[in-house]
């Protein structure tokens, strides 16, 4: 299984933002989990960050006749983004919404993603492991025909 893994702002500041809340490690510290998870499971990942909204549209819909599916950390634009909403509805692949931290226990503006209900699924509040639970979402899909 190809997947595309897209982060959205601010994730490349790993480490430095706010490590109260998502830690120590870095956004390379990221890549490289999600690489390693390559040995332990039947895919191949390519993973991408950006801090703009329009390059995560492109590349949702860029992923559609390139991945058979994305695992999508949005960042802030979870909160308000109908365009990446209206992205992940026009592809015909599954896309997994995860994040690093439990937004329902964040601030009262994070506690909505609206990009939710266009997703397969939600990982959050479990670190980098939000990733592998997307994964391991994406491949009971397929085995279950869904992806």
């Amino acid at each position: 299984m190809n997947i595309l893994i897209l982060n959205g702002p601010n994730l490349n500041m790993l480490g430095i933002r706010e490590p109260e809340v998502y830690g120590n490690k870095s956004y390379k510290d990221l890549e490289e989990y999600i690489l390693s998870l390559e040995s332990e499971y039947p895919i191949k990942t390519d993973t991408k960050q950006t801090n703009y909204e329009g390059i995560l549209i492109d590349l949702i819909q860029f992923a559609n006749d390139n991945y058979d599916a994305v695992i999508l950390n949005a960042g802030a634009f979870t909160h308000y983004s109908y365009g990446i909403y209206d992205a992940i509805k026009s592809v015909n692949i599954p896309v997994v919404e995860v994040h690093l931290s439990d937004i329902t226990q964040r601030e009262e503006f994070r506690k909505t993603s609206v990009i939710k209900d266009a997703c397969v699924n939600t990982f959050m509040g479990f670190g980098f492991e939000s990733y592998k639970k997307g994964i391991e979402e994406l491949l009971k899909g397929r085995e279950n025909d869904d992806c």
